[in-house]
């Protein structure tokens, strides 16, 4: 049996990404006619069209789709393989742009030391946050993602995690509110009163409700927003309750009356919930770059070093 032609996986990478024969040639420098017999040939060994005609332009195939996302790892794999070998990347000349999807709570306690603590070594790397309009493991597979920050749910098996610190949700209200003068907060009252809940989705329960079910309560809520930020700007404008993190109030400036507290009143919730594990997840494709690995290290040491959280999973 003769071997095949691995050269063949590249261009098939190609003309899947491009979906275009002449754009797969200028990919790899290669003339239209040339890439065109390629084609050919991959037609003829994988039994499928792969790429065709709709109207003006080409269209892939059910089955160029299908290994899309196959084709584009085994190459990526073979080039890091094939690639010289570097223990430790040249932190100081690095130009990189690092893509890290997280939610805004993250950003805003993270971000400038964050920032900071990559900028200071390496100069010439940029961060680009983008946000988690759903959470889904395709953009740390097709590479528009480096990393991903938040409570691992929904991701393929693949993905690499690595715990980042534990956290946990309080409440919070307006200074002045009823609650501040109450020595403990029953759940009772605290599900009588009126509640703004954070969901990017526009759920409206979560763990809180979960356990104040068991006890027969259910929470009045009364409006619903996307953020946390968002949330705690209610609830100190309102009556309103809201559930944010702990690393939220946690990150606050040293001068109380420049923060986020300083018109609030946290306390602890009168039912108990799971923490919540906040971890950085990246595709294994991705699990011995150099670069890669040294941001994960920046991550993680930030995330430790700038909250007083349980950071034991980690």
């Amino acid at each position: 049996m003769s071997e095949p032609d691995l050269n063949l996986l590249i261009a098939l990478d190609a003309l899947v990404t491009e979906a275009s024969v002449a754009g797969a040639a200028r990919r790899l420098g290669l003339s239209a006619s040339a890439m065109s017999r390629t084609l050919t040939r991959l037609r003829t060994v994988t039994g499928d069209p792969l790429l065709v005609r709709a109207g003006r332009r080409m269209v892939l195939t059910p089955c160029a789709e299908a290994l899309s996302e196959r084709t584009r790892n085994l190459v990526h794999e073979a080039r890091s393989i094939l690639r010289p070998s570097s223990t430790e990347p040249d932190i100081a000349t690095l130009r990189r742009t690092f893509t890290i999807r997280a939610n805004d709570g993250f950003v805003e306690i993270f971000g400038a030391p964050l920032i900071e603590a990559v900028t200071s070594a390496a100069p010439f790397v940029r961060l680009r946050f983008a946000p988690k309009a759903e959470k889904s493991p395709l953009p740390l597979r097709d590479g528009s993602a480096d990393l991903e920050i938040g409570v691992l749910s929904q991701m393929g098996p693949e993905v690499r995690v690595q715990a980042l610190f534990r956290d946990r949700f309080v409440g919070v209200v307006r200074r002045g509110h009823p609650f501040e003068a109450m020595k403990t907060i029953s759940a009772e009252r605290y599900a009588a009163c009126g509640h703004v809940v954070t969901s990017r989705r526009g759920l409206s329960t979560g763990p809180v409700d979960d356990a104040l079910a068991e006890i027969g309560l259910t929470r009045n809520i009364v409006a619903i927003v996307p953020s946390f930020p968002a949330a705690l700007a209610i609830a100190r404008a309102s009556d309103l309750v809201a559930l944010v993190p702990a690393s939220f109030l946690l990150a606050a400036p040293e001068h109380p009356e420049d923060g986020p507290v300083a018109a609030s009143y946290v306390f602890e919730l009168p039912v108990s919930t799971a923490p919540i594990t906040i971890s950085q997840m990246w595709h294994p494709r991705l699990e011995l770059d150099p670069a890669h690995r040294w941001l994960r290290e920046r991550v993680r040491t930030v995330c430790k070093t700038g909250l007083k959280l349980d950071t034991s999973s980690s």
